[in-house]
């Protein structure tokens, strides 16, 4: 079993920065993507960006040019760099983990709050 950590949600104003992070407690082995969720309330759970294990991301529209993800394989590590923040961004993230091969397993982390204020 993998555990995924989050950690640095908070309360920002509108256009500020945060920083997500999440740990796995192990590495990986398995061709894999990692990616951030989110919810907000009365929402359905949303992607916000995932990267695959050669560091090729996808982002959902509504963050394009805003956050930025990236992993380090060797820390076993996935950031969410978001900037430019808005009150609609305002969520419980999630992070994730999807091995496709050679089993299919997702694993996911406990969530950390992201508030942006106006």
């Amino acid at each position: 079993q993998v555990q995924l950590v989050e950690s640095g949600g908070g309360l920002v104003q509108a256009g500020g920065s945060l920083r997500l992070s999440c740990a796995a407690s192990r590495t990986i082995f398995g061709k894999n993507n990692m990616g951030w969720y989110r919810q907000a309330p009365g929402k359905q759970r949303e992607l916000v960006a995932t990267i695959t294990d050669d560091d090729t991301p996808n982002y959902a529209d509504s963050v394009k040019g805003r956050f930025t993800i990236s992993r380090d394989n060797a820390k076993n590590t996935v950031s969410l760099q978001m900037n430019s923040l808005r009150p609609e961004d305002t969520a419980v993230y999630y992070c994730n983990a999807h091995q496709s091969w050679p089993r299919v397993l997702d694993y996911w982390g406990q969530g950390t709050q992201v508030t942006v204020s106006s």
